[in-house]
């Protein structure tokens, strides 16, 4: 059950309609206009502080997520404006305005960079919605102020953020962020080449190179779209796919992208898991060392029970920071990857404070 906490003053979400150049066009057909909503602290409206800013925190959420599915009301516990206004309100954390945006995609969502199989979400994120975001509101307006967290692929996309896009993030959060893919992704493509085994086409295409789409997976989106009644092992495969257009973008294969194993045996293509392993956190520490020591804070945590094994990821990450000196806090809770919002009341207010 959530904390009932009396406060006299709460926060307000507002809604923002933004239309994007960027995601104009994209490859998977999603919309370019999208609402963005942002909550304000009860301070904002304050007459005595109308000419104050403040800082920024960007929420991204999970896979199959949108930023209105941590605005939205929760049963039994707080969505995440109830738990800003008890923060705020109990003094554990500075006021400071929180920004959800919308990345939702057909393929259920994505990791936060750039693909030409699904959109420019890097770009959406950090050359259009900030500076949309700071000329809409009172915020303080640079990087130094401005802070990026989340959860799985969020958690992910708040780490790389911190890595490849420096310039706009001061801090990031990274919850139970994707990372040793070896251990968290490819332990899962038997299962979904076995689940698209039911979506082989009777005549497959002909000459089809190992780790191209021979009809399957283009048989498999159709089926569904077309039905709201989505299993568990639907939505993991709907996630290697994606995935697959996340790390191995190719505008000349089928669909766009390529896969790292053969279809039709469930052999490991090495050339393409290669690619893959690029994009791994626990590979990129080295390359972005430098980026990493710039920002003025970095929370990572984890559940030790965690049942997709990103534990194990998270410390190789933790010990990767460590050899190349990056200061960063890290914590492991008792926890698996689901129902973990709790933990924002560590993460949000440690963001808070080293961007206010």
């Amino acid at each position: 059950m959530a904390r009932k906490i009396s406060l006299k003053k709460r926060g307000q979400v507002v809604t923002l309609s933004h239309q994007s150049n960027i995601l104009k066009d994209n490859p998977l057909g999603d919309p370019a206009d999208r609402q963005v909503q942002v909550y304000l602290p009860a301070a904002y409206d304050n007459a005595r502080q109308n000419l104050r800013r403040f800082s920024a925190l960007y929420d991204l959420v999970g896979y199959t997520g949108a930023g209105p599915s941590h605005t939205n009301w929760r049963n039994f516990e707080e969505n995440v404006p109830e738990k800003l206004d008890r923060l705020i309100g109990t003094g554990r954390m500075p006021p400071c305005i929180v920004v959800f945006p919308d990345c939702f995609t057909a393929l259920g969502g994505n990791q936060y960079i750039n693909s030409s199989a699904i959109g420019d979400y890097a770009d959406y994120l950090t050359r259009e919605i900030i500076p949309f975001v700071d000329n809409q509101l009172r915020t303080r307006g640079d990087r130094e102020h401005r802070a990026c967290f989340g959860k799985s692929s969020g958690g992910y996309g708040a780490m790389v953020h911190g890595m490849r896009y420096t310039r706009f993030w001061g801090a990031i959060g990274n919850h139970s962020g994707d990372a040793y893919f070896d251990f968290v992704y490819r332990s899962e493509w038997p299962g979904a080449l076995t689940h698209l085994q039911r979506f082989t086409p009777k005549r497959p295409a002909a000459n089809v190179e190992p780790g191209m789409d021979d009809g399957r997976i283009a048989a498999f989106l159709k089926d569904i779209y077309r039905r709201s009644d989505l299993s568990g092992n639907d939505i993991m495969c709907l996630m290697m796919v994606c995935m697959a257009a996340t790390y191995d973008p190719d505008a000349d294969a089928p669909l766009g992208f390529r896969l790292p194993f053969d279809l039709e045996t469930g052999e490991l293509l090495a050339a393409r898991w290669k690619r893959w392993l690029k994009h791994d956190p626990v590979h990129m520490v080295r390359r972005y060392q430098n980026n990493l020591r710039s920002l003025k804070g970095i929370f990572i945590d984890c559940g030790y029970h965690d049942q997709y094994h990103i534990h194990f990821g998270s410390r190789q990450l933790h010990q990767r920071l460590i050899e190349h000196r990056v200061q960063h806090s890290y914590e492991e809770f008792d926890g698996t990857h689901s129902g973990i919002d709790h933990r924002m009341d560590v993460s949000l207010p440690y963001l808070a404070k080293r961007v206010d």
